[in-house]
């Protein structure tokens, strides 16, 4: 499909993306540029590529793929050194979680000849660094294509046919919708989880080892939220900054009527608000975005095996997996994630 395929930044995503292509054969020649030796040496040791660089002008030479990786607030420097060099004809696009940021920081810097798709797999874990992706990571995820209304079609079609091939299903959007969107859906339960997360942090140290001594499964889950990439979260809310403010005030709003509801023991209220929001769960279920299995599909008891797309996984009945995710019958459930550098 590719010729040359370009990736500046080698953590989560781009480490599976590598993973992803080799295995469905989508590039000819992989070349992986960071800005850390000691992680481009793990890369190297991973053999997730064929090119292994620091300078990103040499990895992008050639290219008719470049995706970034890389924490969207650091574009714009990248941009500035690889745009005079990236090939005519070649697709350019990156994996942040905000989209009308990145234009704005990408945008000055193509070139005539060169086609920019922003992207976004909605897909990810916990985890960060080249150790940590894996190709399955975008089986069954949307992967959110934002080019401008001018771009070729040809080029649009070419990269939802790549993203296809990984996995995802592909859906194309106006980037400030998109930065909407994903601001209710994704950004604010991201801070919600860090805020709760925070003030149990906060509380006496008996009180918080009794918290995590009996957490249920509703606080575990915002922990491995909050345990996500603080500098890609960082970059995420500084730059899709109206959209979150703009979802936070609707749902300040929403949350003091909750708090209402409490207050004067309005049980008919409380029962019909938890009524409405327990069809939504159902219908991500319904829609392929989560499992339906007990614990969120957690391993328990006997070790399984699952076959997928990269072969064999065994995971055993008593700790997780190094790669704690959710894990279904036939693959792993991944939560949202977004472009995370090394």
């Amino acid at each position: 499909m590719f010729e040359k395929l370009a990736l500046i930044g080698i953590g989560l995503i781009g480490s599976s993306i590598a993973r992803a292509a080799r295995l469905k054969g989508l590039a000819r020649t992989i070349a992986i540029s960071t800005r850390s030796a000691e992680t481009l040496d793990e890369a190297r040791g991973l053999g997730l590529g064929d090119v292994y660089t620091l300078d990103p002008i040499e990895a992008v030479a050639g290219a008719d793929l470049v995706i970034l990786c890389i924490p969207v607030q650091s574009y714009g420097g990248v941009m500035e050194k690889i745009g005079p060099y990236l090939a005519p004809g070649a697709i350019l696009s990156d994996v942040g979680s905000v989209k009308q940021h990145v234009i704005k920081a990408m945008a000055p810097f193509v070139p005539k000849g060169v086609s920019l798709i922003p992207g976004h797999p909605i897909a990810g874990t916990e985890h960060s660094g080249p150790a940590s992706g894996f190709p399955e990571l975008f089986i069954n995820r949307w992967c959110v294509l934002t080019p401008a209304r001018d771009v070729d079609p040809a080029a649009v079609e070419k990269l939802t046919a790549f993203w296809s091939a990984l996995g995802s299903n592909v859906e194309i959007m106006d980037a400030a919708h998109h930065d909407m969107v994903l601001a209710i859906t994704s950004h604010i339960p991201h801070l919600v989880a860090y805020n709760i997360v925070g003030t149990v942090a906060d509380l006496e140290q008996d009180t918080q080892s009794e918290v995590i001594k009996f957490s249920a499964s509703g606080f575990r889950d915002f922990t491995r939220i909050a345990a996500s990439d603080p500098v890609m979260w960082r970059d995420v809310f500084l730059t899709n900054r109206d959209a979150v403010l703009e979802m936070l005030g609707r749902f300040l709003e929403d949350l003091a009527k909750l708090q209402r509801m409490v207050r004067v023991g309005d049980g008919p209220g409380l029962e019909e608000l938890f009524t409405r929001t327990r069809k939504i769960r159902r219908s991500i279920i319904t829609a392929g975005q989560e499992t339906a299995a007990a614990d969120f599909g957690r391993p328990h008891g006997e070790a399984k095996t699952l076959e997928g797309p990269s072969g064999t996984l065994e995971l055993t009945g008593a700790p997780a997996p190094q790669l704690d995710v959710n894990v279904e019958v036939s693959q792993p459930v991944r939560e949202h994630g977004g472009g995370d550098d090394a």
